[in-house]
């Protein structure tokens, strides 16, 4: 054999032998890759834990979420979550970045978020994922850090809603929440890549205002008479941004837009309806199979010429049917993603979530709408399954926010320190595995709501939570402290700013709100009030959009 033979054939040996090293080496990366989970984070809008089965409501019990339900009982339900600003964008700003509103800049409804900052997609990128976002995106600006994404536009609609696809606007006609689903289902089957775990982020409209069921649930709760909270008509004594607010079931409601109301006897035309492309982007045919379920149970109010106290129970039933039925469709749709994961043996390595992006009023203290920070719109649900790691039917009472979920899934996905660097949460990890109670992960939580002139008057506020207490201030064009003990009024309707029993608790409290500024890096900026002439418009056009209320 020549010497040159000789020289190919041992090239030839040392390529075919590092060919090989390599495809062990991506064999053990894409083994490796396969081993992280897939996190699929399901988000409806505005969506009240009162409303979940799985947390025990009497509202809940006749309008039951079973596949929702489902995931709390394959994993974890979490008792306290909440969220530090609630209000849409700015919740899903926290969760995408894992900082606070101040910090992520994205305070209110209206501005822009700054897609450029790291956010939770892009980190799981850098760790292999394949990312994907569709549905409710409400953050005025294209997505960034997904490879694929499809979102509602704007604030959406129930009926043939408008989508951006990868930057091209389409219609899709059919229910936005069926439509999200299908979409989804679509991508897990047909655009997911085998060999590399997934991110996705499924977010629904519903049961977003207002509360426009799919056809097929118009009248599924027509025999039902709900249970209307015994708060209802509480005058909010020494709750003066309460008594300020102009979110009151049976006041603030606009009877067409919202409870589908007709003008009179034998109409089908609505009444107050400021935002008719609600409505008018149905079709005929829609239109007409709503029409038909409507007329007939509008015209019974019509003869019944309720009034008064009897007008305002009405209204609240009426609410609770609509929104309890969007909800009934969210729960459908969850349903069928988590049996496509288990028929096809991916539910074992996926991280399921099911939350909200904050809480919502049910006609607590003749509420409808969030903003506060009253448990009611603070407290959100949260549900999470990894069968691989979270005991069944565990149940968390750890102080946990939306604040710490991109942290958490960053330490399920194995990402290093450098990952989380400059994030306000923490991992909540070590409370599903049992390395940390709920009682040692956290003290007390931080709440900012800025969002004022703007819908519903809620006026801007801070406060700070521990398990028992809750401690806030209500600023801007008032000045007002409020306390309470959650363990002797968990429906906050006694403010105990000024009795002196709890003096000492209040400063304890004062110094926890604080630190907890310091902490986050509150600056004075976060304290800005809006021009008095700004305040007195708003409420001239929110007078204007309300009309005449039908009392």
């Amino acid at each position: 054999m020549s010497f040159l033979k000789k020289i190919v054939i041992s090239c030839i040996s040392i390529l075919l032998c590092f060919s090989a090293c390599k495809k062990q080496e991506n064999k053990k990366e894409d083994i490796a890759q396969q081993q992280k989970p897939n996190i699929l984070f399901i988000m409806a809008d505005d969506h009240a834990y009162q409303a979940i089965s799985a947390y025990g409501s009497e509202l809940s019990k006749l309008a039951p979420t079973p596949n929702i339900d489902r995931i709390a009982a394959n994993g974890a339900l979490f008792n306290h979550t909440y969220c530090t600003n609630s209000i849409c964008g700015p919740s899903r700003a926290v969760i995408l970045t894992g900082k606070h509103s101040h910090i992520n800049g994205f305070r209110q409804n209206g501005e822009r978020f700054d897609g450029n900052q790291p956010t939770l997609p892009k980190k799981l990128k850098t760790l292999g994922y394949q990312t994907a976002m569709i549905g409710k995106w409400h953050l005025y600006g294209y997505p960034q850090g997904f490879d694929y994404w499809n979102i509602i536009d704007d604030q959406g609609h129930y009926y043939n809603p408008d989508f951006v696809r990868m930057g091209d606007s389409i219609r899709i006609d059919g229910y936005a929440t069926d439509i999200i689903t299908d979409d989804a289902l679509d991508w897990l089957k047909n655009k997911r890549e085998n060999g590399k775990p997934f991110f996705m982020m499924l977010h629904h409209k519903a049961p977003h205002r207002n509360w426009m069921p799919p056809l097929r649930y118009l009248s599924v709760y027509n025999s039902i008479e709900f249970p209307i909270p015994d708060t209802y008509f509480d005058e909010h004594e020494n709750q003066v941004a309460a008594q300020q607010q102009i979110q009151t079931i049976y006041k603030d409601m606009y009877e067409g837009h919202d409870l589908k109301l007709s003008k009179a006897y034998g109409s089908t035309e609505l009444s107050n309806n400021p935002w008719t492309n609600d409505f008018d982007r149905m079709s005929k045919e829609q239109r007409h199979i709503w029409d038909s379920v409507y007329l007939p149970k509008n015209n019974a109010f019509w003869k019944a010429n309720l009034h008064g106290k009897a007008l305002a129970e009405w209204k609240a039933q009426r609410y609770l049917h609509e929104y309890l039925a969007t909800v009934k469709a969210v729960d459908d749709g969850v349903g069928k993603v988590l049996d496509y994961l288990e028929a096809n043996g991916m539910d074992k390595n996926t991280i399921v979530v099911y939350t909200s992006d904050q809480g919502f009023y049910l006609g607590e203290k003749g509420f409808f709408d969030k903003r506060f920070m009253y448990e009611e719109s603070f407290r959100m649900p949260f549900m999470i399954q990894y069968p691989k790691e979270i005991k069944p039917g565990t149940v968390v009472d750890a102080l946990t926010q939306n604040l710490d979920f991109a942290q958490t899934f960053l330490d399920y996905a194995g990402a290093n320190d450098s990952l989380t660097d400059g994030m306000q949460g923490k991992s909540f990890k070590p409370v599903l595995d049992g390395t940390v109670s709920d009682d040692d992960f956290r003290g007390a939580i931080y709440y900012h709501y800025y969002d004022y002139p703007a819908f519903h008057m809620v006026k801007k506020h801070y406060g700070v939570k521990t398990k028992r207490y809750k401690l806030m201030h209500f600023y801007d064009d008032i000045d007002e402290w409020e306390f309470y003990d959650l363990q002797k009024d968990p429906k906050e309707l006694h403010n105990a700013i000024n009795d002196e029993k709890y003096a000492d608790v209040i400063a304890m409290m004062h110094q926890k709100l604080d630190s907890l500024q310091k902490v986050y890096k509150v600056t004075d900026k976060e304290f800005e009030r809006a021009p008095k002439k700004k305040v007195e418009n708003s409420y001239k056009v929110f007078e204007k959009l309300r009309g005449t209320p039908i009392e």
